[in-house]
């Protein structure tokens, strides 16, 4: 009985060891029709063992490509696609930077102070009032994520004034929802406490919009 770990290593795990024992035998099919359709039943064969991916753009490309692939780039023939070379696998991707910027309070996270940039330039009013409880409670369910004891209105209130520069101020004798409840309700869409409706697929929104810097 063989072991795995006694076998050649897999270059795609996903196929498994048949296809890669058949990419293998086509490699050693001397004619140019027979190896041709082989590879073809080959490529019939591990897209049988993806559906799941079928809806993914270029499926059949990437087939002929990972087939190229466990074959060390050996396997000579006709792709209807052009043929990668090994040096493109190989090729390091560049590192992707990742995202500065201080964060006052990290429980609450960055999105939330874009959030409250632009809440700040809301004219004075009803929709500014409903906006601010909004950012409100979505900080104390923030804060519940990681504390899920209990926190006081008063401390969000102060860290909501403190986030936006005394800008956004709640009233003390407003009551937030109970942290139990907040705990059990998924997250808030912002958009829609403030009755917002959405036409072709857009918010109709006629203030700003929330993007994330």
């Amino acid at each position: 009985m063989n072991y795995n770990t006694q076998l050649p290593h897999l270059i795609i795990s996903e196929y498994g060891r048949n296809v890669q024992s058949m990419v293998e035998h086509c490699c050693t099919i001397e004619s140019r029709d027979d190896r041709n359709r082989c590879a073809r039943a080959i490529i019939q064969v591990m897209g049988q063992l993806n559906p799941h991916l079928r809806d993914i753009p270029d499926f059949t490309h990437k087939l002929w490509d990972h087939l190229l692939v466990i074959s060390k780039f050996k396997l000579d023939v006709d792709s209807p696609y052009p043929k990668p070379s090994a040096e493109t696998f190989e090729t390091k991707p560049k590192n992707v930077p990742y995202p500065k910027g201080k964060i006052k309070y990290r429980h609450y996270g960055k999105i939330i102070e874009d959030i409250i940039e632009k809440a700040k330039d809301f004219k004075e009013g009803e929709e500014k009032d409903v906006l601010k409880r909004v950012v409100a409670t979505q900080l104390k369910k923030s804060y519940l994520t990681w504390n899920k004891d209990t926190v006081l209105d008063e401390v969000i209130f102060k860290h909501l004034a403190e986030l936006s520069a005394g800008a956004l101020k709640m009233d003390e004798s407003e009551k937030l929802s109970d942290a139990s409840d907040l705990i059990k309700r998924g997250p808030l869409n912002i958009n829609t406490s403030l009755g917002v409706k959405k036409q072709h697929g857009k918010n109709n929104f006629k203030h700003k919009k929330f993007k994330r810097k």
